[in-house]
């Protein structure tokens, strides 16, 4: 239900939750709900991603979605990052985030925390 899911997000925002798009390209991860439902971030699907060096229009959707970001004023993170070339490629288009098995599998609290604390995944994130 899209009033009710607005509504939620408005009470949402107006409380200082910043709200995420996840899987930005696909499913109902849309336009139109970009604009109706004022998010802060959009998450780049990692579907884009994964092909992105390799594939010059799936490329160029990635340019897009970072350049439709910076326009709206929003960040953006690419999921799925898991090589070096998809982060360089990723650099040289300015976005500003990402994440991936490049930078950590998956891990529990302390070890995240840990990560965190080391600025490891940062450092190879927003440096290059």
């Amino acid at each position: 239900n899209i009033q009710v899911a607005t509504r939620v997000f408005q009470r949402l925002k107006a409380v200082g939750v910043e709200l995420s798009m996840d899987d930005f390209g696909t499913g109902y991860s849309s336009l139109g709900n970009l604009h109706r439902f004022q998010m802060d971030t959009l998450k780049i699907d990692q579907s884009f991603v994964a092909g992105m060096v390799t594939n010059p229009q799936k490329s160029e959707i990635v340019r897009t979605i970072i350049t439709l970001a910076r326009t709206l004023g929003m960040s953006v993170v690419a999921e799925g990052v898991e090589t070096t070339d998809q982060c360089e490629q990723l650099t040289r288009l300015a976005c500003e985030c990402a994440q991936g098995y490049l930078f950590s599998r998956p891990v529990n609290a302390a070890a995240a925390t840990a990560l965190i604390e080391s600025g490891v995944a940062v450092a190879r994130t927003i440096r290059r």
